[in-house]
């Protein structure tokens, strides 16, 4: 099959590829930047082209000669996002009908009794324009995902993970059934193959039915934690709900509160039709140990193939770096610093492709992790998202609050900030080849909004020489260390 992939820098959109590719299929994908494709494994082996879903020409230049158009795009925590997803679903829907398009696939949300939150009932309406466009659609709907990187996943294990005795809401209690994503990608897949009269929504879940409490108990025994003492509160709401893991967890309240929303009711498969379709594997669908199991053994070896944070903010689009003041139209405030270094530049190299994650940012700890609690509060990504490699960046992904705006291996790492901040930084961190070893050059770079963007960096600014020129020694000194 010919097949479009919509969203493949996501989350799923970035798994689901290989797994066309592995089954035969010929792939092209349709992104906003061609160049966030770059660096994955798979870039060589599909055709990308640059589009947008909320785009008419895009979608139908795209559209032209497919099969299986898979449509892997919401926009979770962008204002208006229910209207911005029904033009989206309504104009891919037109493309796919007047270019002949065999089928549509689509991932939702399982819809539970009772009202809907605002998310749900967005992914419930785009399910049911594409099953009303006139082309065959599969509507493939999920609860919970398990797996490596995943923002259900990141949620459930640092909920688990930091909170030996936690307190438990009342939705906690709901019953709910989880998927590996493997089994997703399984399913994903094999609708590719669906007969034409196949126009319906299928439920997927796997084997296990559990309650979030439970779920929660059951990873603290598969991870080998002490038993977790959980205390009922039922006043703790989805909104407060929202709040707290923003703290406790990575994923920021923007992301965190859809998810619970889902959770509010029970979320159970209503029938498991898909199976006559997608038959399941000889040894059965992935039961809830071991999709923890499995993606716990990705996270330990490091080879987290996507990452929720992986999506990139959508109100912040990529923007040059400015280079004088004329570009932002008034002030730019730069800090650079240089120093000499005895390592080779590829040595030098590796140093500044490692930073952020667990290897910090080589000055002040506690600067650092003040200012990235402080966004947190604020509604910010924090200091929390990590990496998704502890050794090799991508381009685009998420590095703690930074964005991967440029990389030139061997030369070049421009990092865009994400953090709450009245303005625009950006963060340069370069290796020159020297006389000797190499030149470590660093900028930092921030275009103030109004009067509060000037008063926050001179705010900030008595701290530059402990933050930034600490960080030029350390990563120099881990450079020129001697590798045990």
């Amino acid at each position: 099959m010919r097949c479009l992939v919509t969203g493949a820098t996501g989350y799923i959109g970035g798994r689901l590829v290989p797994s066309l590719l592995e089954a035969g299929h010929t792939v092209r994908c349709l992104v906003r930047d061609p160049a966030k494709l770059r660096d994955v494994p798979w870039a060589g082996a599909v055709e990308i082209v640059r589009g947008d879903v909320l785009d008419a020409d895009s979608l139908h230049g795209a559209t032209e000669g497919i099969d299986v158009l898979y449509y892997l795009v919401h926009s979770l925590s962008r204002k208006g996002f229910a209207g911005i997803d029904r033009r989206a679903a309504l104009l891919t829907a037109e493309a796919a009908r007047d270019r002949g398009v065999g089928r549509i696939v689509y991932l939702g949300g399982l819809e539970p009794d009772g009202e809907l939150s605002e998310h749900l009932a967005s992914r419930a309406e785009v399910g049911e324009i594409f099953l009303r466009s006139g082309v065959p659609t599969a509507v493939l709907r999920a609860a919970v995902i398990l797996g490596s990187g995943s923002a259900s996943f990141e949620m459930l294990r640092y909920l688990t993970e930091r909170l030996p005795v936690m307190v438990v809401p009342k939705w906690a209690h709901n019953r709910v059934q989880p998927i590996a994503i493997r089994d997703v990608l399984r399913y994903l897949t094999g609708c590719a193959d669906l007969p034409a009269e196949v126009n319906r929504a299928f439920d997927i879940g796997g084997p296990d039915v559990l309650t979030y409490q439970s779920m929660m108990r059951r990873y603290a025994e598969v991870s080998g934690l002490i038993r977790r003492v959980m205390v009922p509160a039922p006043v703790l709401t989805p909104r407060l709900s929202s709040h707290w893991v923003n703290i406790v967890t990575p994923v920021p309240r923007g992301i965190a509160r859809p998810l619970i929303d889902s959770l509010v009711h029970e979320m159970v498969c209503r029938e498991r039709d898909i199976a006559r379709y997608v038959p399941d594997p000889p040894e059965g669908l992935v039961d809830y140990a071991r999709a923890v199991e499995l993606a716990l053994a990705r996270i330990r070896d490091a080879e987290v193939p996507t990452h929720w944070s992986g999506a990139s903010v959508p109100d912040a689009p990529a923007e040059p770096l400015p280079s004088d003041p004329e570009w932002s139209g008034g002030s730019v405030y730069t800090d650079h610093r240089q120093l000499l270094c005895a390592a080779s530049p590829e040595e030098l190299w590796r140093v500044i492709e490692g930073v952020g994650g667990s290897n910090g940012w080589y000055s002040f700890p506690l600067a650092w992790a003040v200012r990235g609690w402080l966004d947190r509060l604020a509604g910010g990504v924090g200091l929390r998202r990590g990496r998704r490699d502890q050794h090799r960046l991508q381009l685009g992904e998420a590095l703690d609050w930074w964005r991967v705006e440029a990389i030139e291996r061997g030369g070049l790492l421009r990092l865009r900030a994400e953090m709450k901040v009245p303005g625009k930084a950006w963060l340069e961190l370069a290796v020159e080849p020297g006389e000797h070893g190499s030149v470590y050059r660093q900028r930092a770079v921030f275009v103030p909004k109004g009067l509060a963007g000037h008063l926050y960096w001179w705010s900030v600014a008595p701290f530059h020489g402990l933050v930034f020129g600490g960080m030029v020694r350390n990563i120099v000194r881990t450079a020129e260390r001697p590798k045990e």
